[in-house]
């Protein structure tokens, strides 16, 4: 039984800390023991394998520790990167023999927000050459025992220890071994090959920059070159390597990391080259060994920093984010979405001002509290969803049907309160004339709810990055970011309610204020109507019909409501008990029916191929029909939407639909492809994490030719923005 000792996958587990693991494996037991060539634990299977069936005595043979690794965890190279331990092997042998070092494949980069970690998933073979004696004789057992100690991270990181065994016979000499596991040739097909290069190496400032001479690539190729340093803290992992490609060489500019190299000392590594082939990715390291020379006068341009608009989560730093999710949250009470409830919040506003100061700054605190509270619990549901293994992002919600037809009766009931014709409280609305006491600061407590809510379909400037970075961190950094956006959604009122000479400026109460109160109904009545029209893009017709005899439910319960709460306690109790029932029938009736109607709509639409022209200018994005259009060299442009996402669809409206658009794409060749996230979809989430997104819009031009970059436009467009963007082509 494996006894699991949880690590933190961002420690600095470097030198001391891979000591004190290994401490830790002979002192917890952490290990699975076994008489045999193979061991498991939860998340790896390894087996020990050799080159032969049966040796020589004196032979040279090659053995290999096989990792099958299940998905998303993974272990770590002879440099983890950032974090991490390097697996290691300790051998016992009979006398006379004697095992090599380690012989690493290519390794893979991992990245995890700020954290760049060099290791393998999936599969993995470790070889080591091992002289058998020349003491033992034909008949004997030559014996190997492997001692295995590796480090497996998702989330979390385990260490673990597996004890594998193999034992080969010893036959005569000219007799043949046999052919061994085909895992070893697989595995020295993955080993780095000696340099064919002459590399140099000079000590710029920013950190060494490597030339290699020749030919190494075509001026234009797109093949990816990655230098994996074997020391940790000669380079900084996580930093880009920018490169320029000469006729007579290769420059590759890299960032000195936390133990920098000095002149005349020797950087070592592989050097990997990744090219994609039509049978897939194809890579080749070279080993190289280079002492660092004098600088000289070359500067190399990182050209991946130039894509305008480029907004990578990855890239960003904890700090950064933070301040981005900030600047979204405040931008944020701007964005259609949050227009709603903003009439919630203007008429709390006008009844605040005959208020004490004391009380109007409690009310303020009260909405922000709503509204963090409401940021935490989306948090911790999606911390909960991607332990899962789920593929969520910003605004994932209303991605179900039936949370979207919830939100619509909310509102719907909302307004029917603001109409007068439901009353119930300031606990609910926020609205009644007794702001001073609990339940007026429960109603700022829900409008902060409410805010929240609505805000979540739109994603505002600065918020991009920022939840890209967060839906990559751990629980504790996720929250952060979460809050710091949630910070943002209500400063403005908050800093309204803590500054008087702003509230001076506020209109006297009045009778007035009932008619602006009732008028300010319509909004909530406006955004049910616009979440109906998304269930039905969700479900169909028959799920808008039960949504709409929902909503006439609530105007029955709500009728029944005002007419009996004044009433003796025997009729208020039956009318209490008439609406109890009839909410399990809404909530039972809502959620079965709109199960059934969403999965006949779903059925249908995998039935219909994506990427067909319809009659408007635009076809449905499919990874198939982008991958055709940019194997013929076309210019592409990307539309990633959903119906839930107001900011989507003014922007479709105002700038996309245009004439004058659509007139340049189609003179440009462009082809313009939508993705619809109303319902979740794979390859959309895979694109909006490809660009460092978590949710909708996103909006990418690509030019004319394969290996054209992309262009990511704003997330508030102008026809303006999107034509100037198409006359650059």
């Amino acid at each position: 039984m494996i006894k699991r000792i949880l690590v933190d996958r961002h420690m600095a587990c470097h030198g001391w800390i891979a000591s004190v693991l290994l401490v830790l494996f002979s002192i917890s037991g952490n290990s699975v023991a076994a008489d045999a060539d193979e061991a498991s634990t939860e998340q790896v299977k390894a087996k020990l394998v050799a080159s032969v069936q049966a040796v020589h005595a004196g032979d040279e043979i090659t053995v290999g520790i096989n990792q099958r690794i299940i998905p998303h965890w993974h272990t770590y190279w002879i440099n983890p990167g950032d974090s991490g331990m390097a697996t290691s092997i300790a051998w016992t042998l009979p006398a006379g023999s004697e095992a090599g070092d380690i012989q690493w494949p290519i390794p893979h980069r991992f990245n995890v927000g700020p954290i760049t970690n060099y290791g393998y998933s999936d599969d993995v073979t470790l070889l080591t050459s091992i002289r058998v004696p020349t003491t033992l004789k034909v008949g004997d057992h030559f014996p190997v025992r492997a001692l295995v100690n590796w480090l497996v991270c998702d989330d979390v990181c385990i260490p673990q220890e597996v004890t594998l065994t193999l034992s080969l016979p010893v036959i005569p000499a000219g007799v043949d071994g046999g052919n061994g596991n085909e895992l070893i040739a697989q595995a020295k097909q993955k080993l780095p090959i000696t340099s064919p290069w002459q590399v140099d190496a000079y000590g710029q400032e920013q950190g060494p920059l490597l030339k290699i001479p020749g030919k190494v690539l075509e001026s234009e190729s797109k093949a990816e070159v990655w230098f994996f340093p074997e020391e940790w803290g000669r380079v900084s992992h996580k930093s880009r390597q920018p490169r320029r490609i000469d006729p007579d060489a290769l420059w590759l500019q890299l960032t000195a990391g936390d133990n920098p190299l000095l002149a005349g000392e020797s950087l070592k590594g592989v050097l990997v080259i990744s090219k994609q082939t039509s049978s897939g990715t194809l890579a080749q390291g070279y080993q190289l060994d280079v002492k660092l020379g004098p600088g000289i006068a070359e500067k190399i341009v990182d050209q991946e920093m130039l894509v305008e608009g480029a907004d990578a989560g990855e890239d960003i730093s904890f700090y950064s984010a933070l301040l981005f999710a900030l600047l979204g949250g405040i931008i944020l009470n701007l964005m259609p979405c949050v227009f709603p409830v903003l009439s919630i919040k203007a008429l709390s506003l006008l009844h605040h001002s005959k208020q004490s100061q004391s009380q109007t700054r409690r009310h303020g605190w009260a909405y922000t509290a709503g509204v963090l509270a409401s940021f935490i619990a989306l948090g911790v549901v999606l911390i909960v969803l991607k332990t899962a293994g789920g593929q969520v992002g910003w605004g994932f919600q209303f991605q179900s049907p039936i949370f979207v037809v919830l939100v619509a009766y909310l509102m719907f009931t909302v307004g029917l309160s603001l109409s007068g014709v439901l009353t119930i409280g300031s606990s609910f609305t926020g609205v009644g004339s007794s702001l001073a006491d609990k339940s007026g600061y429960s109603g700022s407590f829900f409008t902060g709810v409410l805010a929240t809510v609505v805000a979540t379909p739109c994603t505002a400037p600065f918020m991009g990055g920022a939840l890209g970075y967060a839906l990559t961190q751990p629980a504790v950094v996720l929250l952060s970011v979460f809050l710091s956006l949630g910070l943002g959604l209500a400063l403005p009122y908050l800093l309204l309610s803590h500054w008087p000479s702003l509230q001076r400026f506020l209109p006297k109460p009045g009778i007035w204020m009932e008619r602006f109160k009732q008028l300010l109904a319509f909004p909530m009545y406006a955004a049910a109507i616009w979440l109906i029209w998304v269930l039905a893009q969700q479900a169909g017709a028959n799920a808008v019909a039960l949504a709409l005899a929902g909503l006439l439910l609530i105007t029955l319960l709500a009728w029944v409501y005002e007419i009996t709460r004044h009433s003796s306690n025997k009729k208020r109790y039956a009318a209490n008990a008439f609406s109890f029932l009839g909410v399990l029938v809404l909530l039972y009736g809502s959620y079965s029916g709109i199960q059934l109607f969403a999965g006949a709509i779903g059925a249908a639409d995998s039935k219909t191929s994506a990427g067909i022209a319809t009659e408007k200018n635009w076809e449905v994005y499919s990874q198939q029909r982008f991958n055709d259009l940019r194997n013929q060299g076309k210019p592409v442009f990307i539309n990633l939407t959903a119906a839930w996402c107001i900011t989507c669809l003014v922007n479709e409206q105002v700038a996309l639909s245009q004439q004058s658009v659509a007139n340049a794409f189609s003179k440009s060749g462009v082809t313009y492809l939508k993705g619809d996230w109303t319902n979740q979809d794979q390859q959309i989430t895979q694109l909006l994490k490809q660009f460092g997104r978590s949710g909708v819009p996103l909006y990418i031009l690509y030019p004319a030719g394969k290996d054209a970059k992309p262009q990511v436009l704003p997330q508030i467009l102008t026809p303006e923005i999107v034509l100037n963007a198409v006359q650059k082509l």
